[in-house]
């Protein structure tokens, strides 16, 4: 079967966008003969061909799937956007991501339904939420929770979030009249994310170095608990770790903007005075 890189919008006549697009595709020449202006309606005419029952081989030849045309997926710890099913994927389809609980004895999880190009899931387009309750009481980090996406071919979503301890799950469906976005703000979001393609990057370090600080201060104050702990340190030793332990917590409460080379710094620091309790 011979595959064709079309161009679809006046914005793939700029030369970067061409360059662009033949080197996400490997140096796959371009198929220019059909106009940008043209090819939607050019495909939205083949399919109602198809659908209508014509026999033409130049119709029965030509293979048309629906895409998502953006990403799609669930805001997680820190405001980051956590993409299930990527932007560009055939329809139908679906996918499963595994998530946990960010808080001792979390008993709900609300997640919030994304679309969009960007890290932080407050600058993409919000489709929905829904909350799952009934998590078992269990340490951060330890119950797991599944999220599915699926779409159909009429590109109706429906998520589905289930407990794996205990098999209780709950749904959302999402249609295109649940607020989607138009063509132009599609592509509006498309250009944004590739605008502020490094702003999202150090979002997402910025984020990821948080919540490894603040993972690394749960678990030493879950280790200085520990009573076979405290037989084997010194009480000197005890209260420098518990006096970094209350500081760090305060500092963290204070500094959630902080630079990334800081949070990295003080996990180091909260490492090296509570490395007796490992």
């Amino acid at each position: 079967m011979c595959r064709q890189v079309v161009l679809v919008g006046g914005s793939t006549r700029i030369p970067k966008v061409q360059r662009m697009l033949q080197d996400f595709f490997d140096g796959k020449e371009l198929c220019k003969s059909v106009n940008p202006d043209e090819a939607v309606a050019y495909g939205a005419a083949v399919m109602a061909a198809k659908v209508s029952g014509n026999t033409d081989k130049s119709v029965q030849d030509v293979v048309l799937h629906d895409v998502t045309p953006l990403s799609l997926g669930v805001q997680v710890k820190g405001g980051v956007f956590s993409v299930i099913i990527p932007h560009n994927t055939s329809l139908p389809t679906g996918n499963t991501k595994r998530y946990t609980t960010i808080y001792g004895n979390q008993f709900t999880i609300r997640f919030k339904v994304y679309q969009g190009e960007r890290s932080k899931s407050t600058y993409n387009h919000l489709l929905g939420d829904f909350s799952i309750y009934g998590i078992p009481r269990a340490p951060k980090g330890v119950p797991s929770i599944i999220v599915s996406f699926e779409i159909d071919a009429d590109g109706i979503l429906k998520a589905t979030a289930g407990i794996v301890s205990t098999g209780k799950f709950k749904k959302l469906t999402i249609t295109n009249a649940n607020g989607r976005l138009s063509k132009e703000e599609i592509e509006k979001m498309v250009e944004d994310a590739e605008k502020y393609k490094l702003e999202d990057q150090e979002f997402k370090k910025k984020a990821d170095a948080y919540n490894v600080l603040e993972d690394c201060l749960y678990k030493v104050k879950n280790k200085i608990k520990d009573y076979n702990i405290k037989k084997t340190v010194s009480p000197e030793i005890l209260k420098e770790m518990e006096n970094a332990i209350a500081k760090m917590t305060k500092w963290l409460k204070n500094n959630k903007a902080a630079p990334i080379a800081e949070l990295q710094i003080m996990k180091v620091h909260l490492e090296f005075v509570c490395k007796p309790l490992f």
